[in-house]
C-alpha cells in the first residue's frame, strides 16, 4: 500500500518573527488547499524566548533579562507557557482537522502527532513514553499551572524519558487546520531559563529551579554521545515517517512564498501590538 506523501521543510535557523510567520503561512496555504500536510524543522537566530498566546508579558516575563542575554522575543499563535529556544530542534506539523487519521479532540490529536516524536527519540536510543496525568492533583495542575515555564511539567501525552519531560508542544486550530509545534531539547541552560521569568521572591525562584531538575531533562544529558542537530533531524524525520505512516518529500519555498512570509513576519510578529498586547 502506498504511503501518503507529506511535505518536509527544513528551514534552518531563522529569526523569531520569520519562524512564527512561516508556521502561520503554512497553516493558511494548507487551509486553501495549496499545499499538502507539512512537517517543518527549524532553529532560532538569535536564541529566543517565545511566549504562549495568552501569557501576560509584564506579569510573567523579565524583559531586562531577555535583553541582557541578547535573546529574541516573540508571542506564539499557540497557547502554553514560555519556552527558551536555544539548543534544540523545533518542529511544526500542519494538517487538516478533517484528515482521516486525525482525532477530533486536541489531546488525542496531540497523541497521534506526537507518535512521530516518540519514534524519533527511539531512533536516538532513548526510551521515551507519553505522560498521562493520573491523579486528580496532576489533572488540576494542567488547568492552572504553577509556573510560566513550559518545561515545568508534562501535560497530556507529552513525552518523557525516565519520568522527565524531553519535549514540549503547543497546538492551535484555525481555518480547519491543526498547527502543532514544539521543542525537542538537546541541551539546556537552566540558569538562563529561570532568569527570564518573574517570581514573587528569590526563594520561590530557587525552589522552582530545584524542582525543575526533577521534571525536565535535555536529550544530551541522557546520552553518552551528544546528538548533533543533523543527527536529530535525521532521527525525527524518520520518526515522523514511521509514527504517522507517511513519506516526507523535501521542499524549498519559492521567492513568492518567502516574500509572503516576510510580510507576515514584519507586519505581525515584529509588532509590539502583537508581542506585548496582553
Amino acid at each position: 500500500m502506498t504511503k501518503e506523501v507529506w511535505r518536509y521543510i527544513d528551514s534552518g535557523n531563522c529569526s523569531p518573527s520569520f519562524n512564527m510567520a512561516l508556521d502561520e503561512a503554512l497553516l493558511e496555504w494548507h487551509s486553501e488547499g495549496k499545499i499538502p500536510p507539512t512537517i517543518r524543522f527549524y532553529g532560532w537566530d538569535p536564541a529566543t524566548l517565545s511566549i504562549g498566546y495568552f501569557q501576560k508579558v509584564e506579569k510573567e516575563i523579565n524583559l531586562d533579562a531577555v535583553k541582557k542575554y541578547g535573546l529574541g522575543f516573540v508571542r506564539r499563535p499557540t497557547g502554553g507557557r514560555g519556552v527558551l529556544h536555544d539548543k534544540e530542534l523545533t518542529y511544526s506539523v500542519i494538517v487538516s482537522e478533517e484528515h482521516p487519521e486525525m482525532p477530533k479532540t486536541v489531546t488525542e490529536a496531540y497523541r497521534v502527532i506526537s507518535e512521530g516524536i516518540l519514534e524519533g527519540f527511539k531512533n536516538l536510543g532513548l526510551d521515551a513514553y507519553f505522560a498521562i496525568p493520573r491523579t486528580e492533583e496532576e489533572k488540576q495542575g494542567l488547568k492552572s499551572p504553577r509556573s510560566a515555564v513550559c518545561f515545568d511539567a508534562p501535560s497530556w501525552y507529552e513525552l518523557v524519558v525516565e519520568g522527565r519531560k524531553v519535549a514540549g508542544s503547543a497546538q492551535t486550530r484555525q481555518k480547519g487546520v491543526i498547527l502543532q509545534h514544539g521543542s525537542i531539547l538537546l541541551d539546556l541552560d537552566e540558569d538562563m531559563l529561570f532568569d527570564l521569568f518573574n517570581y514573587s521572591n528569590d526563594k520561590v525562584k530557587e525552589r522552582m529551579q530545584r524542582a525543575f531538575k526533577n521534571k525536565a531533562v535535555a536529550t544530551n544529558t541522557l546520552r553518552v554521545e551528544p546528538v548533533t542537530i543533523n543527527e536529530a533531524k535525521k532521527a525525527f524525520k524518520e520518526g515522523f515517517e514511521k509514527g504517522l505512516n507517511i513519506e516526507l518529500e523535501p521542499y524549498d519555498l519559492n521567492k513568492e512564498e518567502l516574500e509572503y512570509v516576510e510580510k507576515i513576519a514584519k507586519e505581525k510578529y515584529e509588532s509590539e501590538e502583537w508581542n506585548f498586547k496582553r
